[in-house]
Formats: structure tokens, C-alpha cells, sequence
């Protein structure tokens, strides 16, 4: 199984839409995907509701006897978000972390392909503990002077984690709710393209500004079901994203 963490210290930027749209997308090729819900927002929650199976993600985290062979055997399946999450940060990130990383490896063992988590908008001791289990990382940026100011320390905070982990791999900022009508989007994706030359997605691999998604994700369902013009132009960015990444983690 391979485990991809999406992160970033900045809420608003696009991390669940991605997430959750991957999801999808891996599902739809016939994967088995789980789906782990860190942030208490329960934002991927709430659009993956009808594959909820029972577990919450905060008992992941607290070594708690889950009995992941009773999850079900195929398509996606949702570790849902809930309060006691909360309470996670008053463990230590050496426990939380370690209690994790068995998890993985539980879910690896009953046959899941891919785990997807989505984080916290913050540094904290579960965005810490996906971190310190995952494989891979993506991190969603919006092109604005907000989210850019944050991505000095998530990719501060993604190095430190590989002196613990260093199997972990950056996978590159995928620039989202882009607007191209918008100079400041386009001037900032210039600059952070010479910035961080082999910190960003590849040129062209962009999730653009559109209200689709946002739709989709209200009707919890992927955009591509959505029946607008607009959807078919984000269904075609999100797909192209989901072909990148499966490709940099290698799942043919």
C-alpha cells in the first residue's frame, strides 16, 4: 500500500477538494482506496459520507484495538473525522506517531492499495503523525500572498519530518483555485515556479478557480458528474493530477 498525506499550515488553498477528488479518481481505475479524515473540520467526511465504515480516524491514533479485517474488501472506504480528535494534541508525536504507523501497516496488511489522509491546517501532532507514516506528500497552494507566506514553513516542516522519516517524499506544490484572468495569479505562479523550480507540480498540472467543484463537493460527488461546462474543463485538471501523482508513487 501507498500512503499520500495532503498538507499545508494554510486552510482555504484546495487540500480536501484534492484529496477527495483523487479518491475518486483512484477508486474509478479500480483501486482499493481508504480515505483517513485527520482535520476536525470532517470536510472529506461530509463529502464521503456513503463510504463511512464505522472507524473513527482518532483511533488511530491512540492505539486502540481496530479490527481492519472487518472493513470492507473493495472500492473506498471512508476513516471518518470526529471530536476526539481534538484531544489528539496533548499526546506526544513520538506516540502519536508510532500508534500510526502500526495503523498503516494494519490497513496495508487487508489489502488496501492506496491511503489518502487529509490534514489539519495547522502543525500539529496528527498533521505530525500522517507525516511521520505516509510515503508520499502533496501539498495544495492558492496563488495569493497568504498562502504563499506559508510555503517556507511546510516545506521547513516536511524536512524536518525526514530526518524521522525518510522514506517520505515530496511530491510538489499543485497551485489551485487559479484563476489565469487574474494577473496577480499568474505573476505569483511565475515567480514561484523560478522560486521553487523542483518543489512544484509540472507545468500545466493546475487546478483551476471553478465553481464546479465546489458543487461537487457540496452533492458529494466527483466533479465530473457535475453537469456543467465548466466541470468538464476541472474534471479534465483533476484528472491529469490524479495520472501525476499516480505516476511519482508509482501504482500502475
Amino acid at each position: 500500500m501507498k500512503t499520500l498525506v495532503t498538507a499545508n499550515q494554510k486552510g482555504g488553498v484546495g487540500k480536501t477538494a484534492t484529496l477527495v477528488h483523487l479518491a475518486f479518481d483512484f477508486a474509478e481505475r479500480g483501486f482499493r482506496v481508504v480515505v483517513i479524515d485527520l482535520d476536525t473540520q470532517a470536510n472529506a467526511s461530509y463529502t464521503l459520507g456513503a463510504y463511512k465504515c464505522g472507524v473513527s480516524a482518532s483511533s488511530l491514533l491512540t492505539n486502540a484495538k481496530v479490527d481492519c479485517s472487518l472493513l470492507p474488501s473493495t472500492g473506498l472506504v471512508l476513516i471518518e473525522s470526529d471530536a476526539a480528535l481534538a484531544n489528539m494534541e496533548k499526546m506526544t508525536l513520538s506516540d502519536a506517531g508510532m500508534n500510526f504507523k502500526s495503523a498503516i501497516s494494519e490497513l496495508s496488511s487487508v489489502g488496501f492499495d492506496i491511503c489518502l489522509i487529509d490534514t489539519a491546517p495547522s502543525l500539529g501532532v496528527t498533521m505530525g503523525a500522517a507525516l511521520f507514516a505516509s510515503d508520499f506528500v502533496l501539498s495544495p497552494i492558492e496563488l495569493e500572498a497568504y498562502s504563499i507566506q506559508g510555503i517556507k514553513r511546510m516545506v521547513t516542516t516536511i524536512a524536518n519530518i525526514r530526518k524521522a522519516n525518510k522514506n517520505l517524499k515530496f511530491l510538489g506544490m499543485v497551485p489551485s483555485k487559479v484563476d489565469k484572468r487574474n494577473p496577480r495569479h499568474l505573476r505569483h505562479l511565475q515567480e514561484l515556479t523560478h522560486a521553487y523550480p523542483t518543489l512544484m507540480t509540472p507545468e500545466g498540472i493546475v487546478i483551476g478557480l471553478r465553481s464546479s467543484i465546489a458543487d461537487a463537493l457540496a452533492s458529494r460527488t466527483p466533479v465530473w458528474k457535475i453537469k456543467k461546462t465548466t466541470a468538464r474543463v476541472a474534471a479534465k485538471e483533476v484528472r491529469a493530477l490524479a495520472a501525476h501523482v499516480l505516476n511519482q508513487m508509482e501504482i500502475g
